[in-house]
């Protein structure tokens, strides 16, 4: 979506949710600024712990948080492109920035960073540093970080000769076949067909770029080879196309028992399937040209006409020290954004968390582009005309590549 058909669409928004009111241009006290904070889900209802600390720091400064449903951020960041009226400092989905810094919202925060060292990009991770930028502007500071390892069942690994987890795609396939030779209903790897983000991270694996840094479309033979990869599993029989089972449950009982996820997975299986404790893992996951994965979690910005820009780049300053990333993830169990906090020995030392570590050293972001979300779900259509409607490959490809051609061109 251009800038032209994001700002249409934000006025009609506003038509209807006119009642938000500016949130910067309150009249403040002599002593002290106020600043308002846009945070999502339950970031939102958490953060407050740690504005209350840093406002002990800083007294001139008020905090003043206000927690939002993820479910309702899009269509109140939408209000604020229309109205001019936004917080201070936001929070923004990974995948969002490039629609909001195309609306101009977003403050380019290259001016900051050298006064707050918190900032500098070398203290994140690659691929984290990819959705800092837009163009040539730095538009979000890396708050936390997830990204998708393999989660496997040890044991059953083990039975079917595997005491490590698989570390390459033949291994992978070999693997599950395996594991879905052991009997009817039973599965090698799980694919998820509405997970937009398995095919691509696949095409990065295989060499492709998917989208390269320019906007264009890399989708040669590597690209098409990691489709084929994916189709596979299904063709074979390694993973269902209907009928899915809840994964924690499959994962448990091992009709399931190897597929990626994020580090929210920990606490599920923790949770839900204790019995499980000491026969499963997490490693990075299996690669063939590369063992890249998609970065995720949220950036924080500066919304482009805050009138307390100073307080809030101090604010994000200090929510990105590594002694404050530790605290949040004690406090949200959100993976720390800033590389140094990983030292600590609560990541050094737990095997699941540390797999998550290494992993996010061979990150990317998704396409800094705003038709991505467009682009993906095309994709998964094509995707599911193969696997499940028996469609031919090549003849999907070649009309999924005329697709993207006149997405990119709208």
């Amino acid at each position: 979506m251009n800038r032209k058909k994001l700002t249409t669409l934000a006025v009609t928004v506003f038509a209807a949710a006119s009642f938000l009111g500016a949130c910067s241009s309150e009249k403040e006290s002599a002593e002290q600024t106020r600043i308002q904070v846009w945070a999502m889900g339950e970031e939102g209802n958490l953060l407050p712990e740690l504005a209350e600390k840093f406002e002990e720091d800083n007294p001139n400064i008020n905090v003043d948080v206000q927690a939002i449903p993820w479910g309702q951020a899009h269509e109140k960041l939408l209000t604020a492109v229309a109205s001019g009226n936004g917080p201070d400092v936001l929070q923004l989905g990974t995948t969002w920035v490039p629609e909001f810094a195309d609306a101009d919202i977003l403050l380019d925060l290259s001016p900051y960073l050298e006064k707050n060292p918190e900032l500098a990009p070398d203290n994140y991770f690659p691929g984290a540093v990819e959705s800092m930028m837009y163009g040539e502007k730095v538009v979000g500071i890396p708050w936390y970080v997830d990204t998708r390892v393999l989660y496997y069942r040890t044991d059953l690994l083990a039975e079917v000769g595997y005491d490590q987890a698989p570390a390459t795609w033949d291994e992978l396939k070999d693997a599950a076949a395996k594991l879905a030779a052991r009997g009817d209903g039973m599965y090698g790897y799980d694919i998820d067909l509405n997970d937009q983000l398995v095919p691509v991270i696949l095409s990065w694996q295989n060499g492709s770029e998917y989208i390269d840094e320019n906007g264009k479309p890399d989708f040669g033979e590597e690209f098409q080879g990691a489709l084929e990869f994916y189709a596979s599993f299904f063709e074979e029989g390694l993973t269902p196309t209907s009928g899915q089972i809840e994964i924690v449950d499959a994962f448990k009982n091992g009709v399931k028992p190897m597929f990626q996820s994020g580090p929210w997975m920990v606490n599920m299986i923790n949770n839900q399937a204790p019995e499980l404790e000491g026969q499963w893992g997490t490693a990075v996951l299996p690669g063939n040209v590369t063992n890249t994965s998609a970065i995720g979690g949220s950036n924080l910005s500066v919304f482009h006409n805050s009138e307390h820009v100073e307080e809030a780049v101090q604010f994000i300053s200090y929510l990105n020290e590594v002694d404050t990333q530790l605290n949040w993830y004690e406090i949200s169990n959100a993976l720390p954004s800033r590389t140094a906090a990983w030292e600590d020995a609560v990541f050094q030392e737990d095997p699941m968390l540390s797999a998550f570590g290494e992993q996010l050293e061979a990150t990317k972001a998704t396409p800094q582009i705003v038709e991505f979300e467009k682009i993906a779900q095309e994709l998964l259509r094509m995707l599911e005309k193969v696997v499940v409607g028996g469609a031919e490959m090549d003849g999907e490809v070649a009309k999924f590549k005329e697709t993207v051609d006149g997405i990119l061109e709208e």
